[in-house]
């Protein structure tokens, strides 16, 4: 009893000086609050390909600045000059942090051209467009599409053919010091595309061996393929250089579905990641009435 109490007095001490420090309960609340304000929660980029849908491409820039967002993503930019899509960003003080590379021909049901034989000048004529859109940009990572198998070609030959793209694809973004980036895609959305499983990723990353390609985590993909995400983050957080969050199972806002994942972000903070967070999502109305979720994380 008599530790009991010595130990109960030490702690209305340190109790007292505190209070004293911060001047009055309410004011240690302020002081609080403004540390969380000041650590590293995540960044949300939107994904202005999916979110502000309301409004034509181009206008969608100056909805996800006025609603916060300090970066936004996109998946394909090829039907906008490049010069015009740089100056929106420059007119809403936006940072561009990812984008996809020419899919093919999306019509004929192309997802992608880095698996598959025979389109190796194709897929390179891509990287070449996707550098040029980059550097008008100035955004740093670009989403190498790896396809959809065809029916009857060999898992190996995708897999050579995907590997040596890759490596091209890199070593063409190096002079630039932009990354190439490569996502694992469920098969329930996208039935047949090559690149499905985070294990599969981190194997083709560590054997092209180029210090420039990284794993573009989709935890909206990840939970319908394989599950596990927080295991995911932990083990492949040194390779990651992206990440994007949607709800599941509909893809509608991260707050809808069976994700976790305030848990999930205080975990990537933790991890020490650095990045943005891409909000590839449907929105399930219209998209400022579902950011709800956002609130606590678009601070000016």
């Amino acid at each position: 009893m008599k530790h009991r109490a010595g130990y109960i007095a030490n702690v209305h001490g340190c109790f007292r000086v505190f209070s004293s420090f911060c001047g009055s309960f309410s004011n240690c609340r302020d002081h609080i609050g403004a540390g969380i304000a000041n650590i590293n929660l995540p960044r949300f980029a939107a994904n202005i390909s999916m979110m502000f849908s309301e409004v034509p491409f181009l206008d969608r820039f100056a909805h996800a600045a006025t609603a916060g967002f300090k970066a936004v993503e996109f998946q394909s930019p090829y039907d906008w000059p490049k010069e015009e899509i740089a100056k929106r960003l420059r007119d809403n003080n936006l940072q561009l942090v990812l984008f996809n590379m020419p899919a093919g021909d999306w019509e004929d049901g192309d997802r992608g051209l880095a698996s598959i034989p025979g389109r190796e000048t194709e897929f390179l004529r891509g990287v070449e467009a996707s550098l040029n859109y980059a550097k008008a940009m100035g955004c740093n990572q670009i989403h190498m599409l790896a396809g959809i198998r065809p029916v009857g070609l060999s898992l190996q030959l995708a897999h050579d053919t995907y590997m040596l793209n890759l490596k091209l694809a890199a070593q063409a973004c190096q002079a630039d010091d932009i990354s190439a980036l490569i996502e694992p895609i469920n098969q329930t959305d996208m039935p047949g595309y090559f690149l499905s499983r985070q294990d599969q990723a981190i194997e083709i990353i560590e054997s092209v061996a180029e210090p420039n390609v990284r794993l573009q985590m989709d935890l909206y993909h990840c939970q319908i393929s394989e599950g596990n995400l927080a295991q995911h983050l932990r083990e492949n957080i040194d390779h990651i250089g992206h990440i994007q969050i949607a709800g599941v199972p509909d893809r509608h806002e991260p707050d809808i579905g069976e994700i976790n994942y305030p848990y999930l972000y205080e975990l990537i903070d933790r991890l020490g990641y650095k990045g943005w967070i891409g909000c590839e999502y449907h929105p399930a109305n219209e998209t400022n009435a579902g950011l709800g979720w956002a609130g606590p994380y678009l601070v000016s």
